[in-house]
């Protein structure tokens, strides 16, 4: 009679921490132990998709450790992020690129890519350079495409171990080859790249994931330009200032011109001047159109009025690495009692004879 008790009680045992199985494992698999037939109204668990190899992870920064090249080490910030878009900020120590990535059908595309891109600019919508398809689904063994350049990506593994400084990882290996090269890049779920190995002849560069920093900012050292009109020269002062994924870059730097002048020079932009737009155009020079308050809250002369505009230019154009400045207000040409420049005219950034402030 005791083992028969000591029977029903193991049973009931089992019978409740298998429920407790079945309640859990949907968490931890997305599956239970029944497999669902759709009758109930939920839905099975569908194949892995793009998203689950190459997520949007705002705020994070990326570090890879290189060997083989000197430029194999790099970081990765992510600057915008939307609709299905990604903005990265790749920075080797020999160049900055911008690359946007896009999740489309399928496929994880490289849509826009621009080298010597020191400066932050919101690119989600444009296009540059040739597609390039990174990785595309069925994420199965065997799945194959052709590149513009004729070279040919093929998945050519799924559950791959790789073991990099950052953890071990269960990857899809995607293989590139063309005539005068390899390179095999591996994606890891929830992460996206952890590791790429590039092979030519008896070369061989590779770059590991060894950390990744989440809910941080991405920190750019900047120089804003202030007049004297008691010695007529213009001095620059660097600030630090942070971003966050898709904070917009022309507010920030607005924000921070309005800031209090360091001492001996005078303030540039007036509280509430407006930055209406900002960007570096395809001619070189860049293009930045003030609200008219600029105007009509400036109290200056002939003389420090000009040496405002050439602050202006020296911070903008130094930030694009531009010598030519197109300045508008609110769309229209700049006219004010003292100065007006024509159609097409540019200030120019002299910013080389500045003066640092410490």
């Amino acid at each position: 009679m005791i083992i028969n008790i000591i029977v029903k009680r193991k049973v009931i045992f089992m019978k409740r921490l298998i429920l407790l199985l079945c309640m859990l494992l949907p968490l931890v698999f997305s599956a239970g132990c029944d497999k669902d037939n759709g009758e109930n109204g939920s839905k099975p668990p569908g194949p892995l998709t793009i998203e689950d190899y190459y997520p949007a992870n705002e705020n994070t920064h990326y570090v890879y450790e290189g060997m083989g090249n000197e430029y194999a080490s790099y970081d990765v910030y992510v600057d915008y992020a939307a609709d299905g878009k990604i903005q990265q900020r790749v920075d080797n120590g020999g160049t900055v690129m911008a690359n946007v990535l896009e999740v489309r059908d399928g496929k994880l595309t490289r849509v826009f890519a621009r080298g010597e891109a020191y400066y932050r600019e919101n690119f989600l919508d444009s296009r540059e350079g040739a597609e390039d398809v990174l990785l595309m689904e069925p994420l199965e063994k065997g799945t194959t495409w052709t590149l513009s350049d004729s070279s040919v990506r093929t998945i050519t593994g799924t559950a791959v171990k790789v073991d990099t400084p950052s953890g071990s990882y269960e990857a899809i290996e995607v293989t590139t080859e063309n005539q005068y090269d390899k390179t095999i890049a591996y994606y890891a779920k929830d992460v996206g790249l952890v590791k790429s190995v590039f092979v030519s002849g008896e070369t061989e560069v590779t770059s590991t994931l060894e950390k990744i920093e989440k809910n941080v900012s991405f920190t750019q050292r900047i120089s804003f330009y202030y007049p004297n009109i008691n010695d007529n020269k213009i001095y620059y002062r660097e600030k630090d200032i942070s971003f966050r994924t898709n904070d917009v870059t022309r507010k920030a730097l607005e924000d921070a011109y309005k800031e209090t002048a360091p001492e001996g020079t005078g303030k540039v932009f007036t509280a509430n001047t407006k930055i209406n737009s900002l960007y570096l155009n395809k001619d070189g020079m860049v293009y930045i159109d003030l609200s008219s308050e600029f105007l009509s809250e400036m109290s200056a002369g002939a003389g420090y009025e000009s040496m405002m505009l050439d602050s202006i230019a020296a911070t903008f154009g130094r930030y694009y690495n531009s010598q030519r400045v197109i300045l508008t207000i609110d769309g229209n040409l700049y006219e004010s009692g003292h100065i007006a420049l024509q159609k097409g005219e540019y200030l120019e950034a002299n910013y080389e004879d500045a003066i640092e402030l410490k």
